[in-house]
């Protein structure tokens, strides 16, 4: 009997919560009220774990917006977890090594960092690591993560996304391609190209351009194809770069198809205008917010995720068709 009782109390708790529910959800009110509740609590952690501080450092240049996004998931899931986000950068390797050291001498709780030029941050990685300062790595690296000691890798892996681009480049009937190279010694940048020469059916040829001095990196396109009419797709590895080599391409007189790693405005503005054919997403916001969450979730719960293989956030092919439908987030800085 006390068993039926039992079971006719929680059959009663339950149809009386649905009632409440519906009756909120009938209220003129209801909907007002739960706006205003989580407007109060807007900004406010959702954790009660204490405020442990986590560093980022990149290895990001001056004004490339990939790098907004990424930091932008990071402090929304830092402001989740009641974290204190600190970021930092140097294109450099050696200056990024030393913001990593900088991160160990002022006892930060996490790191997170990418590792681009991976040689340069071998050292750093380890004393950080032995210093029992838990570190996640993210867009750059997944082949060194696991062997420098990082708990797990965020990002995509560079060589699928590459063949990506070079199974795209075959269904648009491309025949010679350029891959442009703007960072000089960024290993994930040649694995981009090294994939999709892999899987490309036509001839493809890296292009190294002087990244920080966009003039130069429109000139050296434009004398690409200038010199070779032949070539009808040329592939950027960052958004910044697909609006210049949009330039080089109409100051050449080319018919070439620019295409593009990562998404911001200009780039969504340039598929809807079919100025370009397809951008390679790789979720930076995903990145930035995930690799948070994981340092706090090793933190609080001794977590991790991967089982020693990366976390993948890409890479996923954006047409003009996909544009439209994320252009609202690529507006607000999180696509």
């Amino acid at each position: 009997m006390s068993r039926v009782r039992t079971g006719a109390r929680w059959a009663g708790a339950v149809v009386a919560a649905a009632l409440a529910v519906s009756l909120a959800g009938c209220s003129s009110t209801g909907g007002k009220r739960a706006e205003e509740r989580a407007k109060a609590a807007e900004g406010r952690p959702a954790v009660s774990t204490p405020r442990w501080t986590f560093a980022m450092i990149t290895h990001a240049g001056d004004g490339d917006t990939f790098w907004d996004i990424v930091q932008n998931g990071a402090k929304e899931a830092a402001k989740k977890d009641n974290i204190n986000f600190i970021y930092s950068h140097d294109d450099q390797g050696q200056a990024q090594a030393q913001l990593v050291q900088n991160a160990i001498d002022q006892r930060v709780d996490g790191i997170i960092v990418s590792l681009a030029k991976p040689e340069a941050l071998k050292d750093v990685v380890g004393k950080a690591v032995k210093a029992g300062i838990p570190v996640v790595t993210v867009n750059s690296g997944a082949a060194q993560s696991q062997a420098y000691g990082a708990l797990t890798h965020i990002g995509q892996d560079e060589e699928i996304a590459g063949e990506a681009v070079g199974t795209e480049l075959n269904k648009r009937g491309r025949t010679k391609a350029v891959c442009v190279l703007h960072e000089s010694g960024n290993v994930g940048h040649e694995q981009r190209c090294a994939g999709a020469k892999k899987t490309f059916g036509g001839a493809l040829e890296n292009l190294y351009v002087e990244g920080t001095n966009m003039p130069s990196v429109q000139a050296a396109i434009q004398a690409k194809l200038q010199a070779d009419p032949a070539v009808d797709a040329v592939v950027t590895l960052g958004a910044p770069f697909a609006a210049t080599a949009v330039k080089a391409k109409d100051a050449a007189g080319s018919k070439a198809e620019v295409d593009t790693f990562d998404l911001n405005p200009s780039v969504l503005q340039g598929l809807k205008a079919d100025q370009l054919g397809f951008a390679v997403d790789q979720q930076p916001y995903l990145q930035g917010y995930e690799a948070v969450d994981l340092l706090w979730l090793y933190r609080y719960n001794a977590d991790t995720l991967g089982g020693g293989r990366p976390v993948l956030t890409g890479p996923q092919i954006v047409t003009k068709e996909q544009a439209a439908q994320l252009e609202p987030y690529i507006k607000r800085v999180t696509r």
